[in-house]
């Protein structure tokens, strides 16, 4: 990746003041809500014991390998175990989740076309469906021995430029700027007749790191660059940042998660002194422009399945829906040819390419795919890495359990005892892992801690074993391995453990 310009440096940390300052009060303005009030007093005792980190590690706790409550999934492991409904949905509402996944699955065409209720594609776009991405629902992967980024892709934007985009950053009324020319992403395909905006270049180099006993792992650190771009340079202020397809399995049920609970979590400014800063992500939802909690995305810049969703439509797809409402996606005004192609709007329809009901389908089919139980949870060496993994401080930002809301809107989601492994907030991961992009409340070396429930079935389900916000890490032990800054500790307590206790620390996590 390019040098960042000293100017923008100096931008960025103004920005980053400006909210760290402001943090006490954005709370307060924003009225995020500090304490649950969903539960009684005795629902409150009951939810504080079971959500109580463990101190006994000679056996699984109870209910331990359901990771996702009443909710999880205990079908068979198969390619498809992350694509399985909830076990919580009554059977009235499995056709909407069949006909969700359906439209995941839909391919959309370019218009105009014969198939009216599918086209609207692009004009510029990095895939034609949802599971181009989300491969069996799985995790993405860098574009390793092929030519296709499908379920990859480099996020645009540039900083803040004045005080006035400082501001708006920080009341959180965007996110960032787009590059005046490629828009928030780089779309390396496009409809017949408009250039592509470009392809992404990977080079790696190899970094070797020695751990205890002599063992010797080697980490791919990735540079990343555009060519073959199609309509001129990219501003000389316009950071990438390269982003994998996360896994889809219970994104309802951390959409349900009270904000309260994730926010008791947070320490931005590390009043306890134990290194660990985690500090919440403010964003705004997309339908109603009210402050919300960031949760979803690889830096926490959406809050609901349902903004996650719609973004994913318009700029990945280029398809219009009621919350994203531009037919063309993200093409800027300096595209004027890709803003004149044809639109797929079917005024008989609705005034969305992809209209509230199928937005709606698609949001109840994302928040649904349930989560698979536990394998060996129960077993000496899986217990044995859960506790190496708690005594290496994994656990400060990897926060094994939540009990969702009681008051739910979602019945399916209500008051279940999960096992996410995540704090949802914001960290600082160090240089290695930094992207210098700013996203919202997030700095370039700032990323949300991802949830690792699932990962250890990535290989089955997508048949690989990437991973990191850019797939940089073929194995879990080089992810682990590639985490700085807040997480440094945790890093060398595990390069620093003998070889058997890693190995089980990697049991543990192959295990979720």
């Amino acid at each position: 990746m390019s040098p960042v310009p000293a100017r923008r440096l100096l931008l960025s940390a103004a920005l980053c003041a400006t909210i760290a300052g402001l943090s006490a009060a954005l709370a307060a303005d924003f009225d995020l809500p500090t304490k649950r009030t969903d539960l009684t007093d005795a629902d409150a005792k009951r939810v504080a014991d079971v959500t109580r980190p463990t101190t006994d590690f000679s056996k699984a706790e109870q209910y331990e390998a359901m990771q996702a409550g009443g909710a999880t999934s205990i079908d068979p492991v198969t390619q498809d175990s992350f694509s399985h409904i909830s076990a919580t949905i009554p059977f009235e509402e499995e056709q909407p989740f069949r006909l969700g996944n359906a439209l995941f699955k839909k391919l959309w065409v370019s218009a105009p076309s014969s198939t009216q209720a599918s086209d609207g594609l692009g004009p510029l776009f990095n895939a034609r469906s949802c599971m181009s991405c989300h491969v069996n629902d799985g995790r993405g992967k860098p574009p390793e021995g092929g030519v296709s980024a499908t379920s990859m892709f480099l996020r645009l934007a540039r900083p803040a430029k004045t005080a006035d985009e400082e501001r708006a950053i920080a009341d959180a009324d965007i996110v960032n700027f787009p590059d005046p020319i490629y828009g928030h992403q780089l779309q390396d395909l496009a409809v017949p007749g408009l250039p592509s905006e470009g392809k992404m270049k990977i080079a790696y180099t190899e970094e070797p790191v020695t751990l205890a006993g002599g063992e010797t792992a080697s980490l791919r650190r990735p540079h990343y660059s555009v060519e073959n771009l199609g309509y001129g340079p990219l501003d000389p202020t316009t950071t990438i940042s390269p982003r994998v397809a996360p896994a889809m399995i219970g994104l309802g049920l951390i959409e349900a998660i009270p904000e309260a609970d994730i926010l008791a979590h947070a320490d931005p400014d590390d009043k306890d002194g134990d290194g660990i800063r985690g500090k919440a992500a403010i964003v705004r939802d997309h339908r109603t422009g009210k402050p919300a909690l960031g949760r979803f995305g690889w830096k926490a810049q959406n809050a609901s399945v349902r903004d996650q969703s719609a973004d994913a439509f318009s700029n990945d797809i280029g398809i219009s829906t009621p919350d994203r409402p531009d037919a063309h996606g993200d093409c800027t005004q300096a595209q004027a040819k890709c803003k004149a192609m044809p639109m797929g709007v079917q005024k008989r329809l609705g005034n969305e390419e992809a209209p509230g009901p199928i937005l709606d389908l698609v949001t109840f089919y994302s928040a649904n795919l349930a989560v698979p139980a536990r394998r060996k949870a129960s077993f000496p060496e899986t217990l044995k890495g859960k506790q190496v993994f708690y005594e290496s401080g994994c656990t400060a930002c990897h926060v094994p359990k939540f009990v969702t809301r009681r008051d739910s809107l979602d019945k399916a989601q209500a008051f279940q005892l999960i096992w996410p492994y995540s704090d949802f907030l914001l960290h600082d991961m160090g240089d290695g892992l930094a992207d210098g992009q700013q996203v919202g409340f997030a700095s370039g070396r700032e990323w949300r801690t991802p949830p690792l429930w699932g990962i250890g079935l990535t290989q089955t389900v997508s048949g690989h074993s990437f991973f990191l916000h850019d797939g940089r890490a073929r194995s879990l032990t080089e992810a682990i391995l590639w985490h700085g800054g807040e997480a440094q500790k945790a890093r060398d307590a595990f390069a620093s453990r003998p070889k058997d206790d890693r190995q089980a620390l990697i049991t543990f996590l192959e295990s979720l």
